[in-house]
């Protein structure tokens, strides 16, 4: 089987290609995907920053490009999978259920959300799956801006051996996900003809406190808090659990 990844130099992307060896790989600004021969497409390329402002460059990649991409799949014939993120939920959910009503405040979430929107009101011909991660970790989030507390507080113990977390952060929970399991998800539904939207997750939650005891405890490293910054203060999510009962039943698991 022949398979597309897209976004395939980034961090879910690099472990996907170590996943399936022989998978052929493409990058924006690369031009147009060639899909001859392909039999697969996952779709993982776009701005993964919450923090980018910059709409148009997000319309462009994360928006256009994708929908492009879906309905070339769809004319071709080709299933296709497509990165989604939690962070359409919002910042006050508390159930994280894939018909709650979404609640996107910042561009990127948006960008996700236009994309969500587009597959839901079309009936598709081939299998089109959109997966919310929610708070991924693992190998290869050397180069994000942004990486998860996993690996950031393991550089931070790394550089001068403190870990900083915010203060009050024993109270803002999230469900922090395998890339392994992220990458087992998405080869399970293969087999799957179903399309939609899917959570992907753990089902449980866990503090960033708990997360840097953790890392404190094999590292040695001292725990220091330090003040929120503003600008984070009014869209932070303070908690993000993963409810798996559509991913789970899809999968046919309990």
């Amino acid at each position: 089987m022949a398979v597309l990844i897209t976004g395939h130099r980034g961090f879910i992307g690099q472990n996907m290609m170590a996943a399936l060896p022989g998978a052929v790989g493409h990058e924006w600004g690369d031009g147009d995907p060639n899909l001859d021969g392909i039999d697969r497409v996952i779709h993982l390329g776009a701005i993964s920053s919450t923090a980018c402002r910059d709409w148009d460059a997000l319309m462009a990649q994360n928006v256009v490009s994708s929908v492009r991409l879906i309905t070339e799949c769809e004319r071709r014939g080709i299933p296709i999978q497509v990165a989604s993120s939690a962070a359409v939920y919002g910042p006050n959910n508390t159930t994280f259920v894939e018909t709650d009503k979404p609640d996107p405040r910042n561009p990127y979430a948006m960008s996700k959300f236009i994309v969500e929107k587009y597959v839901e009101r079309h009936t598709w011909a081939v299998p089109v799956q959109l997966f919310r991660y929610f708070n991924v970790y693992g190998a290869h989030e050397d180069h994000k801006d942004q990486p998860s507390p996993h690996s950031l507080f393991r550089r931070q113990a790394a550089a001068d051996g403190v870990i900083k977390v915010f203060e009050g952060s024993e109270n803002f929970l999230r469900d922090f996900v395998s890339v392994e399991q992220v990458i087992d998800t998405h080869l399970r539904f293969f087999d799957l003809s179903c399309s939609g939207v899917y959570n992907v997750g753990t089902g449980t939650a866990m503090s960033f406190m708990d997360v840097a005891r953790d890392v404190a405890a094999v590292t040695g490293a001292e725990i220091q808090e330090i003040p929120m910054p503003d600008h984070l203060k009014q869209n932070y999510q303070p908690f993000t659990r993963a409810d798996m009962t559509k991913t789970n039943s899809a999968l046919g698991a309990s």
